[in-house]
């Protein structure tokens, strides 16, 4: 086994090992409390790296598979992948982009309202944004007049980032990085992470920065997907590659308290089809822990976070709703109509690998975003197109894969349905509307 904690991972590492030509090491310990306890409690099927889109001349190239292995800690409970693939070939060339989705630029805005209304960082105050992407996040605190610094070591989007007035450190970060941040820029009365701290292998010494990095009164404020809503919501398809934890708040209480913080608020929100807020301040901060982490352990308690094989029933509820919607898919396409995909996010490539949804089923995915079009779906090579294309080609049916957002996308593309067209819904459950 490689070593459990390498600051960053990298291809040459001596554990790395091939898989199907590709490098990547599975880890021997929990990612949370180190234990080495740990049970499989189900397998999905393996895919390639879920935001690997290829162009048209890429099209004939046999795509890696990575396994996806789910691994409970018998020790504190922690939901997570052990196989780590190299975050240089995950995110150097990265293809979402926040600021595409209305719903999140909504959000964005939102978050930092809540986090400036809430604990009131000083107007001087710098907000440090880990993974900041196109900034859109950042923007709404530079808006408000604070000091804005991004961190993103994803080339093409942090540099249209930086150009529409973001500044951004084209890095990964690290407690090396935070301390240069802190010499240069002073420590960060805000420091936020969404969607992020799932995918850091290394979580002690990504925490250790943000310690570094956080002032005495300071707050760090993440976003992840929220595993009671995932289980609850069958929300499976959130499992890819860049997610390496499932998170819940018990193991990570103990894991903050490990690091010299604590937990004060853990809040679930809608974005993402739920996740979980978290703020975090050093431990014996000036703030007390707020009543949403009680209620959050309680939920978590009544769904039985805590027991292996609650995930492994999970697992099963996931296999009947495949053979529910293949069935339908195929019933269709033996009628002869015709169907599309709407919404290429990277869960897209989880649930159709999983669910047996072959190239065959799908004509073409529509997306929004500039960066996805005109590319290949990563593995089964679906062309991606923009929403004209649909009207032009008219299917009889639209998949909705980016199904969290199923009501604003069918309210936008109302004119689809006024014209016939039906949508489906592949989760929590198979709707057809």
């Amino acid at each position: 086994m490689a070593d459990d904690n390498p600051a960053l991972f990298k291809s040459t590492h001596a554990g790395a090992r091939p898989y199907a030509g590709c490098l990547y090491r599975r880890r021997s310990s929990c990612r949370l409390c180190t234990r080495e306890e740990l049970t499989k409690v189900f397998s999905l099927a393996p895919t390639p790296l879920a935001n690997a889109f290829v162009r048209e001349d890429a099209v004939h190239r046999e795509q890696h598979l990575y396994p996806l292995d789910v691994f409970f800690c018998d020790g504190c409970g922690h939901l997570q992948l052990l196989d780590v693939v190299d975050p240089v070939a995950l995110y150097e060339h990265y293809v979402y982009v926040s600021g595409t989705s209305p719903v999140f630029v909504r959000h964005f805005r939102d978050y930092a309202n809540y986090v400036i209304d809430n604990f009131r960082p000083p107007a001087a105050g710098l907000v440090v944004d880990i993974a900041s992407n196109d900034g859109t996040l950042l923007r709404f605190f530079k808006d408000a007049g604070h000091p804005i610094l991004g961190v993103d070591p994803a080339r093409e989007i942090a540099s249209r980032a930086m150009a529409s007035g973001i500044p951004t450190l084209v890095e990964f970060f690290s407690p090396e990085l935070a301390g240069r941040i802190r010499r240069e820029h002073g420590s960060a009365s805000v420091v936020t992470a969404n969607n992020v701290i799932a995918h850091v292998d290394d979580l002690e010494s990504f925490m250790v920065g943000v310690r570094e990095l956080l002032a005495d009164d300071g707050v760090f404020v993440f976003e992840v997907s929220n595993l009671a809503d995932v289980v609850e919501n069958t929300l499976f398809d959130m499992i890819y590659h860049e997610h390496l934890d499932y998170h819940s708040v018990k193991p990570l209480m103990e894991f903050f308290a490990r690091c010299g913080m604590e937990l004060i608020e853990a809040i679930c929100v809608e974005s993402h089809g739920g996740s979980l807020r978290g703020v975090v301040q050093r431990k014996g901060g000036p703030r007390r822990i707020g009543a949403s982490v009680a209620h959050a352990l309680a939920r978590e308690q009544e769904l039985r976070l805590d027991r292996a094989e609650t995930f492994q029933k999970f697992a099963a509820h996931i296999e009947s709703i495949k053979l529910e919607l293949v069935g339908l898919l195929r019933r269709l396409k033996s009628e002869g109509r015709s169907i599309a995909g709407f919404g290429a996010p990277a869960k897209t490539t989880t649930l159709m690998y999983h669910f047996g949804i072959e190239r065959e089923m799908i004509d073409f995915i529509v997306d929004d975003s500039p960066l996805k079009q005109g590319h290949y779906t990563p593995g089964m090579h679906i062309p991606v197109v923009p929403a004209a294309h649909m009207y032009q080609h008219r299917p009889d049916y639209l998949l909705i894969l980016a199904w969290n957002f199923a009501e604003p996308i069918m309210a936008k593309q109302a004119a689809f349905r006024d014209g016939g067209g039906r949508f489906i819904i592949p989760l929590p459950k198979i709707m057809v509307v």
